[in-house]
């Protein structure tokens, strides 16, 4: 999947950045997120300095808790506003946490296959930070939304004992309601994959789903550049559009080059 060496790249680069700022001045949410000095370099390399509107509730929200009860496991949803339609739709969502140590955890790709680009899944949050959801639409205008959270330890927290190397990869979906054509229908996948980070004391393993596609009817809904920011287990709630009967089929690779995948046959209601 060559698709994530961008991002692999960006990983080694944040990381190194990281380490260069440790001395910097501790976070508070009442600084400017503007002054933070990974964004301000994350907008030099990743956006190049693309006008980026910070007013985007009309487009972006992101919804995360201001502290984190595990930081570990953290629910996020970046939720958009407008339908996923060919004329006008978000191609590509990035959720950027600043202080970790990966600071660009995902990347997503999006069609107007979806529907709806809203995304919801679990994430590591190492210590008190800003956190950002930026969006770009097909026609290269970029928004952001951004949230403080107070947490510590979650990007180096020990795995458990329940990091059953046995069920490694195994996956399914979940519809919640019956399937209807030509509306957004949501969906859910689960993995069962341990997401090592290696910054744990106790474990030391660097193991984590670095490449997800999610595809209908073998029109692409989604695809993934991921990082170790994603907690153990990863889940992603997403839509998709159906408009015939298909299947709806979701591959990972690892950072093992281990590849996985699931299908779920759909027949809509009409």
């Amino acid at each position: 999947m060559n698709a994530s060496r961008p991002l692999r790249r960006l990983i080694i680069l944040w990381m190194a950045l990281n380490s260069l700022l440790a001395g910097a001045e501790a976070f508070s949410p009442r600084y400017d997120p503007e002054d933070s000095p990974v964004w301000q370099e994350l907008k030099k390399t990743v956006f190049e300095q693309r006008a980026i509107n910070a007013s985007a509730n009309n487009i972006i929200r992101l919804d995360i808790s201001s502290r984190a009860e595990d930081a570990s496991i953290v629910p996020i949803v970046l939720r958009t506003i407008e339908p996923q339609k060919p004329q006008r739709y978000i191609k590509k969502l990035w959720l950027v946490i600043d202080n970790n140590p990966s600071p660009i955890g995902v990347v997503f790709n999006l069609t107007p296959e979806s529907g709806r680009a809203d995304i919801e899944t679990r994430v590591r949050v190492e210590t008190s930070t800003f956190v950002r959801a930026v969006a770009e639409t097909n026609d290269g205008a970029l928004f952001m939304d951004v949230k403080t959270i107070a947490a510590a330890g979650g990007c180096s927290a020990p795995g458990g004992a329940d990091d059953n190397m046995a069920n490694m990869g195994k996956m399914k979906f979940r519809l919640d309601d019956d399937i209807e054509l030509n509306r957004p229908n949501l969906a859910k996948l689960m993995v069962s994959h341990p997401n090592f980070s290696g910054m744990s004391k106790e474990d030391k393993r660097v193991q984590y789903v670095k490449h997800l596609v999610v595809r209908y009817a073998g029109r692409e809904i989604m695809s993934a550049d991921i990082d170790f920011t994603i907690s153990k287990n990863p889940s992603f709630n997403f839509y998709f559009l159906p408009t015939e009967k298909g299947e709806l089929k979701a591959e990972i690779v690892d950072t093992n080059d281990l590849k996985f995948e699931t299908s779920l046959a759909i027949k809509p209601e009409s």
